[in-house]
């Protein structure tokens, strides 16, 4: 038991939201009306009938001329009809009409002005005449063709007819539909209320972005971002949300906050404060007002999540619509409608899940809508996910096309990663029976970017470069529907991710101390027996990042092993460990007396960033890292970093795009030289390794 007297449990998933469910009133919200033309993406309360028939006149469909069809009966090349033209129709007489006139009250036929030959008078030589167009004294219009009755007429009623059911209840009006009911004669349409959804930030060290034109935070401060994440994700499902002021790590303060919301809203969710720390404090207040159901779900991320209900508030005024107008908060049956309080976990990614997991079935419920479902692919997992058993672990995932098949490469899985969010490409489940899931297996994934940009990303696994981000944000320049999508495994994974057909390329730079050759003889023990292009992103400068003034004055490798000197290292299997690892021997320096050699870091941004907080003295990268967080920087080696793919990617056009940048692009050429400590002598210069060399 913590110091707030509550436990956080693991309740199983499926059971925590079906005790949460059917703790919560699911029935639709009641009915508001609104202006047709701002329905659209709204939800039908009721049955929607046309007050108009659409159209509602007889209505000519061609420009020509309206005419009796019996008047053309007969009419051929050799045997032409002609007929007067006139105000009034009727008999041998026809009309002048344009697109969309009511048909004359004698007419039941239009002529299109391209079937119809003027004549200048009734008794004027049938060759007199011009098609098209009136000439100055034409009386009479000449046919050769019959028409039968209502030859182009739009009838009354076509489209639509009075009285006529056009939509049911709960359907989602989409921009056609609106367009449906404005013809209809229809100016105003039912539609259920938007649920009402109060997010309330809690925290002393959360700073709301909110009506601030900079944001710097100090030290300990947190900019608060899961209010707006979860507003527009809410608003994106048909809610209406309202950010509350952040709530500082008061019990009574947060009461008072969660009654206010409670007066306004029909679901309230409390930001952070849901674990069980000395500053949370969402469940007992929930507790204190109402019920909680779960507090704690074996998921991962989100675990500390709380799901409660409390009862409307007496003398609630409810929801406002456009007009302002209150409601009450009650049921039509006359029963107060208890209102669901959700406790979400602070770190962005677990306060995401839980609103997928637990709000969003709720929103859509009250819309009188079924949740829509994710589009789901197969794909083969691109590296294994170790994850515990007991717990439904939700992995974000980047997917594309490779070969046939998508292939899924799981994103780092730290609840605190909010960029994991917009890297990703869907979400895949482990389930709670399952101790992780191996490289290679089939898995499902959940997507959450549209399958077309998906089905064109080109995915490129191993080491990860800053030239990556350039080359796809080139690639995206001259091809919106093209993105770079990198997993982030390391030289040597990616090369065996490209052996296994699990990416387009891989970003390789492993140096072969046998030869100091780069990444040729890799390529061979790793793909043996095939032939493997490799094209050249750049040569760049590799070195030790140190903070400005170079506090611990280090000269190189060798004053790693100094007393004092904290080091940052690259994690096992990237071409900057084996480089470091290779240039320690060389020197006769032990690893064993770095401190800090087996702390890890994922990419070069990662090591500089340790060291801009203080957290390492010293980390090997290149100098673009070092340039771009301001810090200095010592180089050690050059080394030569390269894209590598299979000759059966030779014909694609996407790779075909991506050489012409290397190789012709200047925009991209400046872009690279503005991050210092890259040589393009050699980039886009492919040569084959493997294979047929042999």
């Amino acid at each position: 038991m913590t110091r707030t007297g509550v436990y956080v449990g693991a309740t199983p998933l499926d059971e925590a939201c079906s005790r949460f469910l059917a703790a919560v009133d699911l029935r639709p919200l009641e009915a508001e009306e609104v202006l047709v033309e701002e329905a659209a993406g709204r939800v039908t309360a009721g049955v929607v009938t046309a007050r108009l028939s659409s159209p509602h006149y007889h209505a000519a469909a061609m420009d020509g001329y309206a005419l009796r069809a019996e008047a053309t009966y007969g009419a051929s090349e050799r045997n032409p009809v002609r007929l007067e033209l006139a105000d009034v129709p009727g008999g041998l007489r026809a009309v002048r009409v344009d697109t969309g006139d009511p048909l004359p009250e004698a007419c039941d036929a239009v002529v299109p002005l391209e079937d119809a030959l003027l004549v200048e008078d009734a008794g004027a030589d049938p060759g007199a005449g011009e098609a098209g167009g009136r000439r100055a004294g034409a009386e009479a219009v000449e046919l050769r063709a019959a028409v039968h009755p209502w030859h182009h007429v739009r009838l009354q009623g076509e489209d639509v007819v009075a009285g006529q059911v056009l939509f049911g209840e709960n359907h989602l009006l989409t921009p056609a539909d609106v367009g449906v009911l404005l013809a209809a004669g229809v100016r105003r349409v039912a539609v259920r209320r938007r649920p009402v959804v109060t997010f309330i930030p809690t925290g002393d060290e959360v700073v709301s972005p909110l009506g601030r034109e900079e944001l710097l935070p100090r030290p300990g401060q947190i900019i608060e971002t899961n209010g707006t994440v979860a507003r527009l994700t809410l608003e994106s499902w048909g809610a209406e949300v309202r950010l509350a002021a952040p709530v500082p790590d008061d019990p009574d303060l947060l009461a008072g906050a969660l009654d206010e919301a409670l007066r306004t809203s029909d679901m309230v969710l409390i930001g952070a404060g849901s674990s069980a720390g000395r500053g949370d404090f969402t469940a007992r207040v929930i507790a204190g007002r109402g019920r909680v159901i779960v507090h704690g779900v074996a998921v991962r991320p989100g675990k500390p999540v709380v799901l409660g209900v409390v009862a409307a508030p007496t003398g609630a005024t409810g929801a406002t619509g456009a007009a302002g107008a209150a409601r009450p908060e009650r049921t039509p049956g006359g029963r107060t409608r208890p209102v669901p309080v959700v406790g979400l976990p602070g770190y962005p990614v677990s306060s995401s899940l839980a609103l997928d997991l637990f709000v969003r079935p709720v929103v859509f419920a009250w819309l009188g809508r079924p949740a829509p479902a994710a589009d789901e692919v197969t794909a083969r997992l691109g590296r294994p996910v170790p994850s515990p058993l007991g717990l439904d672990e939700f992995v974000r995932v980047k997917v594309a096309r490779v070969g046939g098949e998508f292939v899924a490469v799981p994103l780092p899985r730290g609840a605190g990663l909010l960029s994991t969010l917009s890297q990703a490409d869907g979400m895949l489940r482990v389930p709670a029976s399952r101790e992780g899931l191996a490289a290679g297996e089939t898995v499902t994934v959940s997507l959450t970017r549209r399958r077309d940009l998906v089905e064109r990303a080109l995915m490129v696994s191993g080491s990860h470069d800053l030239l990556l981000d350039l080359l796809g944000s080139r690639l995206a320049a001259r091809d919106p529907s093209l993105r770079l999508s990198a997993g982030r495994v390391g030289s040597t994974g990616g090369l065996i991710a490209l052996r296994d057909g699990l990416c387009h390329l891989a970003g390789t730079h492993l140096l072969d101390e046998a030869t100091g050759d780069y990444n040729r003889a890799w390529v061979r023990r790793l793909i043996p027996g095939r032939a493997v292009r490799l094209v050249t992103l750049a040569w760049r400068q590799q070195g030790l990042i140190v903070r400005p003034g170079n506090p611990k004055g280090l000269s190189g490798l060798a004053d790693l092993a100094r007393p004092g000197v904290v080091f940052i290292n690259r994690q096992r299997g990237s071409g900057t460990r084996v480089l470091l690892d290779h240039l320690l021997g060389r020197e006769g320096v032990d690893p064993g007396a770095i401190e800090g050699y087996r702390r890890e870091e994922g990419s070069h941004l990662g090591v500089a960033s340790a060291v801009a907080s203080g957290a390492a003295d010293a980390g090997l990268g290149i100098m673009a890292a070092a340039r771009a967080l301001g810090l200095e920087f010592i180089p050690v080696a050059e080394e030569r970093y390269d894209l590598a793919y299979l000759p059966e990617f030779e014909d694609d056009p996407r790779l075909a795009l991506l050489l012409d940048i290397l190789r012709h692009d200047e925009e991209f050429r400046r872009a690279v030289e503005a991050l210092g400590g890259y040589d393009l002598r050699d980039t886009g210069r492919v040569e084959t390794v493997g294979g047929e060399e042999r």
